[in-house]
């Protein structure tokens, strides 16, 4: 008759423990849709309106970042607005705004993508950023200035 090894029992009934507690929790991993992420992101950031966007504007202080796809923004935007569509955000932000203590408002079309985007670039060390609630849209609404 085997004795038992009581540290090699415990080894592999914590290694087996430990499987099963990753396959569980890889199996309930909530899926999220694009709305979650906005979401979850928002709590995180500050928020301003448009209005509040169009005083920092006018202030000549902040540097208004559009993070809209190319042919959004070739259609118009914010004059003098940095164009730099999302989806390159962290691959280029830095060539585009290179101090990271920059006071910037993102904006995009409604305020969802610019909220990620907001939260991408503060992760980043960019520590004065803002989201702009209600985006182009609200932006051209008010009749604000519009190139």
């Amino acid at each position: 008759m085997k004795k038992w090894n009581l540290k090699k029992t415990f080894t592999i009934t914590v290694i087996v423990v430990a499987g099963l507690a990753f396959i569980i929790s890889a199996c309930t991993t909530k899926v999220m849709s694009r709305k979650d992420f906005v979401a979850e992101c928002k709590p995180t950031i500050k928020l301003i309106t448009v209005n509040e966007a169009r005083t920092l504007y006018d202030s000549g202080e902040w540097i208004f970042l559009d993070v809209r796809m190319e042919k959004e923004f070739k259609k118009g935007a914010i004059p003098k607005a940095i164009h730099l569509e999302r989806g390159l955000l962290e691959f280029m932000i830095w060539k585009k705004i290179p101090d990271k203590t920059k006071k910037i408002v993102v904006y995009c079309k409604t305020g969802g993508r610019s909220s990620l985007a907001v939260c991408t670039i503060k992760k980043m060390g960019y520590v004065n950023a803002v989201s702009m609630e209600g985006g182009w849209k609200g932006w051209m609404n008010e009749g604000h200035p519009v190139a």
